[in-house]
């Protein structure tokens, strides 16, 4: 990156050297421990790098923030705490900040968006206690943060912004200060990007005493404003963000991180949600606990980088910034960790209803693992068959499709098919001739109460429903599938309710794997 400064951004941004005497003389000891920068010995192995792994998710919060949170609330002076504190937050912040106030004798209003994870909201709970009032508004970081400025200006209270603060970057970058001690000389570090207070403060500290380490920051594909920001020079507003990492699911940068990382940031890498769920897996294998999906952002930008760069006997560290999980999305994180390694490829195999056809189906399958299994009848000539079977390649993926092949079955690759992945292997059924008219809709909304509910009443009275899809996958936005039946004459209103119900969607209708298994 390392683009000429965005006009304005560059007065805000402190010098390198200003930067620099605000780390050395954070107060983050107060309350944070110096955490272990880890060998990760099977990743190591597995990518001919020595990788590294920095446990932010050891903290007394689980998350690096509190650092930021609290460096900034100690540097206020008596009347500022006095008045008390507000923050906006998706979760980790909202922790350091209640901590804060408990230790420094302060009271704060805490505004989380309603998709918060609730192991994130208990968490504030308990450690802020009757010092900390909780108020849930909005469903992103930004919805949170416009609610919280209205109540700043109510009741005249000192704003802890998560990331957009001097002080804040200070405390964070006190992690960058912390790897350069303990690993004096990496090749690169990775650190995991939502509004950029960790990036800007990590970046600034280590391109300040070691330039020769690359400094790379990774942000989830569909929450990637800064990743934007850098491409165009300039700050970008995205209408909308993934909810899945949830801890980086920022709309905006900050005016301040975006400078600093103009200035010092060498690289941005864009991770889909399959590959954070195998970068959890692999955190796990590597030290049983279980990080969080932008908690381990860096690592599965790491992968990334490492396998696009063919780096080999590298350096090279990764920020596991949180560890503020959820249980009940394990499940989906387990279900996706394969995916994201490209380790489970899925079939839908048409064969004949004749003798002895199944058994040269499972022949061909060889002695590869069974994942999934589903099998219908379709007709008096043919049968379908869903199924997921581990591999270690896509070359071996595509071997095992032409040994179907060769046996005369029909079949559909649906390893990439996000229709199949959600909701095809878990439906049972099959085709009907009562679906005339039928339109095949995925939606994504925002996991909170009443959620399901408001998009049901959305839907057109006359239209008929007829399939319905929804599983719990423990993310922190719901997944359904829709068959509505509308007559051609009103496609126009269709269109008109797509566009104004406000939840992105993807029109499956010619999805060839719906074709085959669901329509007549």
């Amino acid at each position: 990156m390392n683009a000429q400064l965005a006009e304005g951004a560059a007065d805000a941004a402190p010098s390198d050297l200003e930067l620099l005497r605000h780390t050395l003389a954070a107060r983050v000891y107060d309350v944070a421990q110096e955490t272990p920068l880890e060998d990760a010995r099977l990743l190591s192995a597995r990518l001919g790098n020595r990788v590294l792994l920095k446990r932010e998710d050891l903290q007394s919060v689980f998350s690096f923030k509190l650092r930021g949170a609290y460096n900034k609330i100690a540097s206020l002076d008596a009347a500022q705490r006095a008045r008390g504190v507000i923050a906006a937050s998706a979760g980790n912040h909202a922790q350091g900040v209640a901590l804060a106030a408990v230790r420094l004798g302060t009271r704060a209003v805490i505004v989380m968006p309603l998709t918060t994870p609730r192991v994130k909201v208990d968490a504030v709970r308990r450690i802020g206690g009757d010092a900390v009032e909780i108020v849930l508004a909005g469903d992103s970081y930004s919805d949170a943060q416009t609610a919280a400025a209205r109540i700043q200006g109510e009741r005249g209270l000192v704003f802890v912004h998560p990331f957009d603060d001097l002080d804040v970057i200070a405390g964070q970058a006190t992690v960058g200060m912390e790897i350069l001690r303990q690993c004096p000389a990496p090749d690169a570090v990775f650190v995991p990007v939502g509004g950029g207070g960790l990036l800007a403060g990590i970046a600034s500290y280590i391109k300040t005493i070691s330039p020769q380490t690359k400094v790379i920051g990774v942000q989830a594909d569909d929450s990637d404003a800064m990743a934007q920001s850098l491409e165009r020079g300039e700050r970008v507003y995205l209408p909308d963000v993934g909810l899945f990492a949830d801890g980086t699911a920022v709309k905006q940068v900050g005016a301040l991180t975006f400078a600093l990382c103009q200035r010092h940031v060498d690289a941005m890498v864009r991770v889909d949600g399959d590959a954070l769920c195998a970068a959890i897996r692999d955190v796990y294998q590597e030290t049983r606990s279980i990080p969080e999906p932008a908690g381990a952002l860096a690592v599965a930008g790491l992968k990334q980088y490492a396998a696009k760069h063919a780096l080999k006997g590298a350096t090279l560290a990764a920020v596991i910034s949180g560890a503020n999980m959820n249980f009940e999305r394990l499940r989906f994180v387990a279900e996706r960790a394969e995916a994201g390694e490209q380790c489970e490829a899925l079939f839908a195999v048409t064969i004949p209803e004749e003798r002895g056809t199944f058994r040269r189906f499972c022949a061909a399958l060889g002695r590869h693992q069974i994942t999934e299994f589903n099998y219908r009848i379709g007709d008096a000539r043919h049968a379908h068959i869903f199924v997921g079977v581990q591999t270690r390649s896509r070359d071996e993926r595509a071997l095992l499709a032409e040994r179907f092949r060769a046996e005369r079955f029909e079949v559909l690759d649906l390893s990439e098919d996000e229709l199949a992945k959600l909701h095809l292997r878990y439906m049972v059924g099959g085709r009907t001739p009562l679906a005339d008219d039928e339109h095949l809709f995925r939606f994504d909304f925002p996991e909170r109460p009443g959620a399901l509910p408001e998009f049901l009443a959305h839907l057109h009275p006359d239209w008929n429903v007829s399939l319905f899809h929804y599983r719990n996958h423990g993310a922190d936005h719901g997944r359904i599938l829709v068959g509505i039946q509308v007559p051609d004459i009103e496609c126009a209103l269709l269109q008109r309710f797509l566009d104004t119900l406000g939840y992105p969607y993807a029109d499956e209708s010619a999805n060839p794997a719906y074709r085959l298994l669901l329509r007549q």
